[in-house]
């Protein structure tokens, strides 16, 4: 982060986003077009404010975006993951170095098994019907949380000077 205030705003943006994505997916078990739009759309702003380098910075994460995109839409035509979910993951592969992203899709998946498991086993105990619909998002907006922990520790330190 070097200091850049800007750069630790931005990363403190994307993390309040993803918990009011956690929140709405808890809630109305949807996540808003418009908060993936915005997160997507803030990329950009972070490429700049960090020095990414257009080549092959920038390309990169626009081709590690446009690949997750394509492979989540067509577990989304398979009924495997919902349309949200498919957008915020695209839009947060636009913030993540491809590595990070990796990370991201391994501690999500992880989490997401422990979280099916619970919101399932809950469900049927409530309803006994094994319908039930995983907040899935919460499971991604966590992953990224974790992963952005340290872009966010390294930025408070940076700005307090601690």
């Amino acid at each position: 982060m070097q200091g850049n205030t800007i750069v630790y705003g931005l990363v403190g943006a994307l993390a309040i986003a993803l918990l009011v994505a956690a929140f709405t997916d808890i809630r109305r078990r949807q996540i808003d077009n418009w908060l993936n739009a915005a997160i997507a759309l803030a990329a950009p702003a972070y490429w700049w404010a960090s020095g990414l380098s257009l080549w092959p910075g920038v390309a990169m994460q626009l081709g590690v975006a446009l690949l997750a995109f394509v492979v989540l839409a067509g577990l989304f035509a398979l009924k495997l993951m919902g349309g949200g979910d498919v957008k915020l993951l695209a839009a947060l592969a636009l913030w993540l170095p491809p590595v990070s992203f990796l990370k991201l899709l391994v501690i999500m998946s992880l989490l997401g098994g422990a979280l099916t498991i619970v919101v399932a086993a809950w469900h049927y105990t409530v309803t006994r019907r094994r319908d039930a619909k995983i907040p899935y998002g919460v499971a991604i907006a966590t992953a990224g949380l974790i992963i952005l922990a340290p872009m966010l520790e390294a930025g408070w330190h940076s700005v307090t000077g601690a």
